[in-house]
């Protein structure tokens, strides 16, 4: 059986637009999807963050080489600015090789970010 190439989406927020706050965030989203996808470095084959206009300490990809995913290419961008859209979050699709189903996927949404994806939250 070949791999398929799926994409897992996932969100946290933060209280405020600080460095170390942004990078514990990042970590606990990448790493919560990991764990609940039983990702492999190996099968990642790029991962995109975006962060709303209101948060610029730092690049959010940092944190996916502070967990020693160094070899992925990783990319930053900024979230549209979308009136009344959920403040100080963190999203990220990360792209990958999979033998499993796309209903096996479990998309990740932390903190107020729930509110994004409330058919998702187990």
């Amino acid at each position: 059986m070949s791999s398929k190439v799926y994409a897992i989406r996932g969100a946290i927020t933060v209280e405020n637009n600080e460095k170390e706050e942004i990078l514990t965030a990042t970590k606990e989203l990448l790493l919560e999807i990991k764990d609940q996808n039983q990702l492999d470095e190996e099968d990642i084959i790029s991962i995109f963050f975006t962060m709303t206009p209101d948060l610029n300490a730092v690049f959010p990809a940092q944190a996916a080489r502070q967990i020693g995913w160094d070899f992925i290419p990783l990319l930053d961008a900024t979230e549209v600015d979308v009136p009344g859209g959920l403040a100080k979050c963190i999203r990220v699709l990360i792209h990958l090789n999979s033998n499993n189903e796309s209903r096996e996927v479990e998309h990740v949404y932390l903190r107020r970010a729930e509110v994004l994806r409330p058919d998702l939250i187990k």
